[in-house]
């Protein structure tokens, strides 16, 4: 059951009326190196041994009062967002290069040390994870829940960060718990990333995989038939990108689509936009700075690929869209669930207004997180049962 905090789509417009366009993520490691081994690939977190369970945790404060930015943050959110302030340094991720953005703390980091201060365990223990190559350079790691029997159903997830920063680690969390709470084989694709490889790469990449999780789905014990895609901020441009092509190019459709605060156009002045240009992790300048990163040139972002808003979104799978009302991206994921609408696509659209773009992951801490980890876990389950 979801909480009065989350909107559905018809009840949106007004609050849009006072609200944007794009997504990252102010975060990320070093780029993974690429393994073929497909012994267990581990992953380590600072909040020490993990919880099998995702329950009531405690009770998490800020220790100031709302910034300006967002005066009706949830309180457990704000506190994320005090210590990644506080694990940052004073020059502000659009005036840094992309390698040191890859080296500075992430949300990731931020979240961590929450729940090391207040003793909160990582969640899901029970999901195993290991590599495989889908080509050259493209891992794809694969988290199993623990003891699952049978064949199962595979949701291929595409992490955030802009096409430029992040990595399969610092969506760990998201990946974990759409696995336990699907009980689905999860796979989460590290495609190549800006500026070393420009646009079209990470969307060429993200087809690549997805074809190979077609093709190779037996071999891990996954369901070739029952098929989904999933992801975050560019991920969830990613995920579209590749239901798009998939219709184009007459491959298998995913059965199902899930777009989190995704990154749907290329207009910075959206509602959202103008209202966020101070938020964090994310606003207007940083989405700019991944633009300026990822694309060739200014025509690459009239590219359906990228503007999804204006593409022909005729005939794609069904889709559930996540939304934060503290992003600048909040108006263009409105948008486009509006336009898959009308194009005929069966589309669920849920707000939630006082958490800000990258709280999906964070539902060891944040509560909203959980109900959304929750909308999409039962969305993608209905779709692939």
């Amino acid at each position: 059951m979801l909480t009065s905090s989350v909107l559905r789509w018809r009840q949106v417009p007004a609050l849009l009326a006072g609200l944007g366009l794009l997504a990252a993520c102010n975060t990320n490691q070093t780029a993974e190196t690429a393994t073929t081994s497909p012994a267990n690939d581990s992953v380590a977190t600072a909040a020490g041994t993990m919880s099998a369970t995702n329950g009531t945790t405690a009770a998490v404060k800020p220790t100031g009062p709302a910034p300006a930015w967002a005066p009706n943050i949830a309180p457990e959110m704000l506190a994320v967002i005090e210590k990644l302030d506080s694990l940052s340094g004073p020059t502000p991720p659009d005036k840094l290069t992309p390698a040191e953005v890859r080296k500075a703390p992430s949300f990731k980091d931020a979240l961590m040390a929450v729940m090391q201060k207040y003793n909160i365990p990582a969640p899901y223990a029970d999901v195993d994870t290991m590599s495989k190559m889908a080509a050259p350079g493209l891992k794809v790691r694969l988290y199993t829940p623990a003891g699952a029997t049978g064949t199962l159903p595979v949701v291929v997830y595409y992490h955030g960060g802009g096409w430029v920063i992040a990595n399969l680690d610092t969506y760990d969390a998201s990946a974990r718990a759409l696995a336990a709470k699907t009980g689905a084989i999860v796979a989460s694709v590290a495609y190549r990333q800006a500026p070393e490889n420009k646009f079209p790469m990470a969307h060429n990449d993200s087809f690549t995989a997805y074809q190979w999780v077609l093709k190779n789905a037996g071999s891990f014990n996954g369901d070739p038939k029952r098929i989904a895609v999933a992801g975050e901020s560019a991920g969830g441009n990613l995920a579209a990108a590749v239901s798009m092509m998939a219709r184009d190019k007459n491959v298998q459709a995913p059965k199902h689509q899930v777009l989190i605060f995704p990154i749907a156009g290329y207009d910075l002045n959206t509602p959202s936009y103008q209202q966020h240009t101070k938020s964090k992790p994310l606003y207007k300048d940083f989405m700019a700075w991944f633009f300026k990163y990822y694309l060739r040139s200014p025509a690459d972002g009239k590219s359906p690929m990228i503007d999804l808003v204006h593409a022909d979104l005729k005939n794609l799978p069904p889709a559930t869209i996540i939304g934060a009302g503290i992003d600048p991206l909040m108006s263009e994921g409105k948008t486009l669930a509006d336009n898959m609408k009308a194009a005929g696509v069966p589309v669920t659209y849920q707000l939630y207004p006082d958490v800000t773009h990258e709280f999906f992951g964070m539902g060891a801490v944040v509560p909203q997180a959980r109900e959304a980890e929750d909308l999409a876990a039962n969305e993608l389950k209905k779709a692939l049962k």
